[in-house]
């Protein structure tokens, strides 16, 4: 099984990618794949940019990352209550290629923050939306407080719990 996980920020210190490639080690048998978002940078979108320049090159790249895999691990980063722009541009980008941007792959959706919340506003959204652009939304997760649940030394949740809610939704979605 080939799992393509990322962290929708474009931040080189992304707790979301932490979190998203500590989640995709749990599969079993499976090759995981992590992308950086800031590999997929394009012009902010706008149908004036399209209709200049058409379908962005790294939107099609994007895609094909997705069609590639067999579970998808995206964890979402909360900015002002919402996803983060870098997320956005690359979704804009990708869903005027194709609607069905996440191409009917189960996907395990998460988001983690430094607050006690964890990005419950973003990932309910995201919940909501991303079945109708192709999710096939397996399981939800959030990680509260990131900084006092996520030892960065071991890449993994160090808060026994929490940790072990993950392994269970891992688990009981991994196809």
């Amino acid at each position: 099984m080939k799992i393509i996980a990322f962290g929708a920020s474009p931040s080189k210190n992304s707790i979301n990618k932490k979190l998203a490639t500590y989640a995709a080690s749990i599969f079993e048998n499976a090759t995981v794949e992590v992308l950086d978002l800031n590999d997929y940078q394009m012009p902010l979108f706008s149908v004036d940019i399209e209709a200049e320049i058409g379908q962005h090159e790294l939107a099609k790249a994007f895609l094909s990352k997705i069609q590639s895999a067999d579970f998808v691990v995206v964890s979402l980063a909360e900015n002002n209550g919402n996803f983060s722009v870098a997320f956005k541009n690359i979704f804009d980008w990708c869903s005027r290629v194709d609607v069905k941007v996440f191409q009917e792959k189960p996907l395990l959706l998460m988001a983690t923050s430094p607050g006690s919340r964890g990005g419950a506003s973003v990932l309910e959204i995201a919940k909501n939306a991303f079945p109708r652009y192709g999710a096939d939304v397996k399981a939800t997760f959030s990680l509260p407080s990131f900084n006092d649940n996520f030892d960065l030394k071991k890449g993994k949740i160090s808060n026994e719990e929490l940790d072990n809610q993950l392994k269970v939704i891992v688990h009981s979605v991994e196809i």
